[in-house]
Parts: C-alpha cells; structure tokens; sequence
C-alpha cells in the first residue's frame, strides 16, 4: 500500500509542479525560415577609359584597372569580382578561345554542370560564349566576346566565400546579369 501511495502522489504531483512552474505561454514551432537578399536594381554606366573597348557596367561596382586593359569589376557587399582580362588578337584567335574554354572547364570537377550559350550581334562584330558553372564551383560563371579579328575579352566571376551554390545564388544571378550587360555593351575602339 506504501508503494501504490507513493507511486499516486508522484502522479499527481509531478504534473502538478509542471503546470505551475511553465512560463504560460503556449509552444509553437519555428516556421521554416529562408534568408532574403534583396539587390538595387542595377543602374548602368559606360565604363570608356583609355582601353580597346568600352562597356556598360553597374554603378554600384567599383571598377580598378590592373594595367593593359586587365580590369577587376568589385562587388564588395557581395564579396566578388568579375575579373576581366583583354588580349589583341595577333593570328592567335584560336589559342585564345582554347584557353577561355580551358579555363571554364577546369571547373568540371567541383561543378554539377556547365552551360554554354553561344553570344552574337554581328552589327556590332560582338562574337562569344557565355558559360554557367552550376554546384560549388570556385566560380559561377565565365564568359569571352571577340570581334574574331583584332580583340578578345574574357570574364570570370569569383566570389571570396566557400562555394556553396544554394546560398550564392542571389547574388550570382544578379552579377550574372551584369555579366550579360557588359557583353552586350562592348563597343570596340
């Protein structure tokens, strides 16, 4: 009989204690939660120094020339750059475009997929290849215009972060945007 007390005033007790001891409020699950990046609209400007060529990047990059036309187009508050780098096409057209294409599928290993999409405006002899480098790849994207005569511009797009695909998204898609103006922009000199 002395256990079967026992055992009923634990019963009673203990739920008791727990009701009274509670904070009162009643207990909701967190909801799922994803993180939002907003980005300005992109507000473009042409970028016409003492270079081969000219272009329309966004005006919340901040350009720095690296001599010979080498440009970093940086975007700090994302933490990338598109690092652009200009070759005058000397009979070498296709040495430069095996190296532009050696260089995106470097990737390969790190990436789930690359895809092409082939560039042209003929009235503007503006001729390329824009690569989208899908997973956690070093970088995201990758491009090269040519007026297959006399200039070649090639363009990666690297961020200062560990590659994580699903998280860099926003902001890789924004660039890449950018990335896209630049190319259609470029007016050779």
């Amino acid at each position: 009989m002395n256990t079967i007390k026992r055992f009923f005033a634990l019963g009673v007790l203990l739920p008791a204690i727990a009701v009274f001891t509670s904070c009162g409020e009643d207990v909701v699950p967190k909801p799922e939660a994803y993180l939002r990046l907003d980005y300005q609209e992109a507000d473009y400007m042409m970028y016409n120094e003492d270079c081969a060529f000219s272009f329309a990047a966004n005006s919340k990059a901040t350009i720095v020339d690296k001599g010979n036309c080498n440009l970093d187009i940086r975007y700090p508050d994302m933490k990338a750059t598109v690092y652009l780098t200009y070759n005058p096409v000397n009979n070498d057209l296709n040495r430069l475009l095996r190296d532009a294409q050696k260089h995106t599928y470097e990737h390969v290993i790190k990436a789930d997929g690359i895809q092409e999409q082939p560039f042209m405006i003929p009235e503007k002899k503006l001729y390329g290849m824009f690569y989208q480098v899908g997973g956690d790849a070093a970088t995201n994207a990758q491009f090269y215009v040519t007026d297959s005569v006399s200039h070649f511009v090639s363009g990666s797009l690297y961020f200062y972060v560990k590659p994580n695909y699903d998280s860099l998204m926003p902001a890789a898609n924004y660039i890449k945007n950018d990335m896209r103006t630049l190319m259609e922009s470029i007016q050779w000199k």
